[in-house]
């Protein structure tokens, strides 16, 4: 899948990745919630599966300088911009290409498992986004936690924005997961692991996780 969906992912974001992070911060709400929820103990490790452009990670950096920072992705047009962006910014990541799904993380970081693992904006558009939440998961260090933002069902929202949003966003291979809810209720009951899942901004997007005791 690494080929196959990381060409995809290159075609879409080899241009845009330039001005991704400008035009994004207007309609992917949520991801700063995410960051400032995340308080990695000291020193601990954080993954962001899907890292992109590098722009969640600088912010999680930022407010948690002690962490031990790691991102992986399919694209490698986007890793290109991260690596530029984390060494702009003076903050240590280390970033790898990986499949969601199946990436080695110990082949990757020289590492099994992370304190704290965060999927932005990022489920909505992994073809197998249920089989990327279970190897997610599997990295969690135990009293870990994973941490996830996307997009809604926009369930409180008018039903001609949800159809205005959801036609332009596959137009970018984007498509909201309405089964995110039950979905990380079942493999919070398989890890053994307390689950949660939430609408925010009047459904716009959803927030969820798993803590793993």
């Amino acid at each position: 899948m690494v080929a196959g969906h990381g060409e995809l992912m290159d075609s879409v974001y080899r241009s845009q990745r330039h001005i991704y992070d400008l035009t994004r911060k207007y309609y992917l709400l949520g991801r700063d919630g995410l960051i400032d929820d995340l308080a990695p103990p000291p020193g601990g490790s954080v993954l962001e599966i899907g890292c992109g452009t590098g722009r969640n990670l600088i912010a999680v950096g930022r407010a948690w300088p002690e962490a031990r920072l790691f991102g992986v992705d399919i694209s490698e047009a986007m890793l290109e911009t991260a690596r530029a962006a984390v060494d702009r910014a003076g903050v240590a990541a280390l970033l790898a290409r990986g499949d969601a799904r199946d990436f080695d993380p110990q082949a990757l970081f020289g590492r099994e498992t992370f304190d704290r693992v965060f999927i932005s904006y990022a489920l909505s558009m992994i073809p197998e986004w249920q089989a990327a939440l279970v190897h997610a998961a599997r990295c969690v260090a135990p009293g870990g936690r994973l941490e996830f933002v996307d997009f809604g069902q926009q369930d409180r929202l008018p039903g001609l924005w949800k159809r205005m949003l959801f036609g332009w966003l596959a137009q970018f291979h984007v498509a909201p997961r309405a089964e995110l809810a039950p979905v990380i209720g079942g493999l919070a009951k398989e890890v053994g692991a307390a689950g949660y899942c939430r609408s925010i901004y009047r459904g716009y997007a959803i927030r969820g996780g798993l803590a793993r005791g």
